[in-house]
């Protein structure tokens, strides 16, 4: 099961996260929570992992637009974007918010996961 899409990018990973960052800005969300998977599994586990940021970006209206569709639909948000390192690369990838609407089958999320997927594959691709 395909439950996100992804880039390989020709960015350095620090200027990945900010061209993430503003492309997100541009579409109307912003990020609520940065986690820095490296760093927190250095400090608590001492292992050493690649470079590797979970972003939960949010766009109120749509947050707002599903919460009242489905109360419940908070266990699936914020919508995370992640960019990590691989063998010298910088990816990026976006959960599908077309998965969370396939999984909860309820038919008023459908059309707003259609939107906010337009959204965050137009922040995947304006990517170098």
């Amino acid at each position: 099961m395909s439950y996100g899409f992804s880039k390989t990018v020709s960015l350095p990973y620090e200027k990945a996260i900010e061209k993430v960052t503003e492309e997100l800005k541009k579409e109307g969300f912003g990020v609520l929570t940065t986690i820095d998977v490296q760093d927190t599994l250095k400090k608590k586990l001492d292992v050493d992992f690649n470079k590797y940021v979970i972003l939960g970006a949010c766009n109120p209206p749509f947050a707002h637009k599903a919460l009242v569709a489905e109360e419940q639909i908070g266990l699936l948000l914020p919508c995370n974007v992640i960019v990590y390192e691989k063998n010298g690369r910088t990816i990026v990838a976006a959960f599908d918010p077309m998965t969370m609407a396939t999984m909860v089958e309820n038919e008023a999320l459908k059309s707003i996961a259609e939107e906010v997927t337009a959204r965050l594959r137009r922040v995947i691709n304006s990517l170098g």
